[in-house]
């Protein structure tokens, strides 16, 4: 997939199959958005049928920056990716 970033995305696919979440909302960093095709084919074939994928076009400056006006819109999980881990 993308040889310059280990995104981890097999414990993104664990994540929303353990949640069952039905809407996910990807929230990327500015040098990641161009791969937002990318990403969200690879997911669709690991995820549910049913599970919608929405990806955050906003800005992002880092983990406290929750896209808030997503929360209220029925979204079932929320996931940020950044530069560092942070659990």
């Amino acid at each position: 997939m993308m040889n310059d970033y280990d995104l981890e995305l097999d414990k993104v696919i664990e994540k929303i199959n353990s949640e069952k979440a039905k809407t996910v909302l990807i929230q990327l960093p500015d040098g990641l958005k161009p791969k937002v095709k990318e990403i969200k084919e690879f997911l669709k074939t690991k995820i549910g049928k049913d599970t919608k994928l929405l990806f955050w076009a906003g800005s992002c400056f880092g983990a406290c920056d929750i896209p808030t006006s997503a929360i209220n819109a029925n979204v079932d999980l929320i996931i940020q990716f950044g530069h560092s881990e942070w659990r």
